[in-house]
């Protein structure tokens, strides 16, 4: 796979799909994985809750991170599959938790599990992906792998709650905005690339370039998220428009608004984000006030800096067909807000 050159078919394919065209065989052992460890003898309930998420039609984007980041260092064995499934569990899991949460009825384009079936079930099933996912860790026998994916683990919570304390308040400024993502997405990827190079028992300088990477990569992706849901299709990020603005979030978009305020404007925000007041037409308000103070284009400027802050840590790893599509991979994310 080094050192190949690219053919037109794979200029035309999206660094994801080629990722996954790749790593193909890796991707349907790690499936395999997960439909095996989904199961359970006593709770039919558990894989109806999992499947209906897990088989949604999702990219698989952080295991085909763990995966790329082994293989690309010359890892031969079989543990990896074991951490890609681990790392879609968790994220998983925190999918299920996460739409509890925020009361959400779509997710992927699709309705979410607590709303075909009831929160505690969704609850219950992300903790049972958690408990999983640490089995698979075990499994691999190396304590820095448990380390880092439990270190994610807990860090993705700590930013989830850190969210539910600072989405609502008007005083949250970007550094905390960055702390909050940097928890709740981006722990995940610089996790998910990190335990690669791991296992493949790369040196130190590799393992971080790899940790940086899928941080800063994880950090552009979730800001374009948020630029999205204020004007991106449904299909697009598989909810619907506006729902961080029904959901009260303080998002990056809304955080530049309200930094450049003028009273009329932060009375709005106030009004709709802090006191929940929403009414007729205020989504559509709150489109104008982003595009009076360009809000969206230095959200863009800002994922634009952090892909290539993700590309730049690459340059420390040894060159490969993987690394390339992992570089461009970085500009296809931010690509989707050009």
């Amino acid at each position: 796979m080094d050192g190949a050159g690219e053919t037109a078919v794979d200029k035309a394919m999206a660094p994801q799909d080629r990722l996954s065209a790749e790593l193909a065989e890796d991707m349907a052992a790690v499936n395999v994985l997960i439909r095996e460890r989904m199961a359970s003898e006593h709770a039919p309930r558990i894989p109806e809750v999992t499947a209906h998420l897990v088989e949604a039609g999702g990219k698989r984007l952080r295991p085909l991170l763990t995966l790329a980041a082994a293989r690309m260092l010359g890892y031969a064995g079989q543990d990896h599959v074991k951490l890609a499934a681990t790392v879609e569990f968790i994220h998983t899991a925190t999918l299920l938790h996460d739409d509890v949460v925020d009361e959400s009825h779509r997710r992927r384009g699709r309705p979410t599990a607590n709303l075909l079936w009831d929160n505690k079930s969704s609850v219950l099933v992300g903790d049972y992906l958690f408990a999983r996912s640490f089995q698979l860790m075990v499994e691999t026998g190396s304590l820095r792998v448990l380390d880092i994916l439990a270190d994610a683990s807990a860090t993705i919570a700590e930013g989830e709650v850190l969210q539910l304390t600072a989405a609502q308040d008007l005083a949250t400024d970007e550094r905390i905005y960055l702390q909050v993502i940097r928890g709740k997405t981006a722990a995940l990827f610089a996790a998910a690339t990190e335990v690669g190079g791991v296992i493949a028992g790369a040196g130190e300088t590799q393992i971080a370039a790899l940790r940086d990477y899928g941080d800063a990569l994880g950090i552009a992706f979730q800001i374009v998220d948020d630029i999205l849901d204020y004007g991106g299709s449904t299909a697009v990020i598989g909810k619907n428009t506006g729902d961080d603005f029904r959901e009260r979030k303080l998002t990056l978009p809304l955080i530049k608004a309200v930094a450049k305020a003028s009273p009329e404007d932060r009375a709005f925000w106030t009004r709709v984000i802090e006191k929940g007041d929403q009414r007729e037409g205020d989504l559509a308000q709150a489109l104008v006030i982003l595009q009076r103070h360009d809000a969206i284009s230095a959200c863009r400027t800002d994922a634009l800096a952090w892909a290539a802050k993700a590309k730049a840590a690459l340059n420390s790893l040894p060159e490969h067909r993987l690394r390339d599509i992992l570089s461009q991979l970085a500009d296809f994310v931010v690509s989707r807000v050009a």
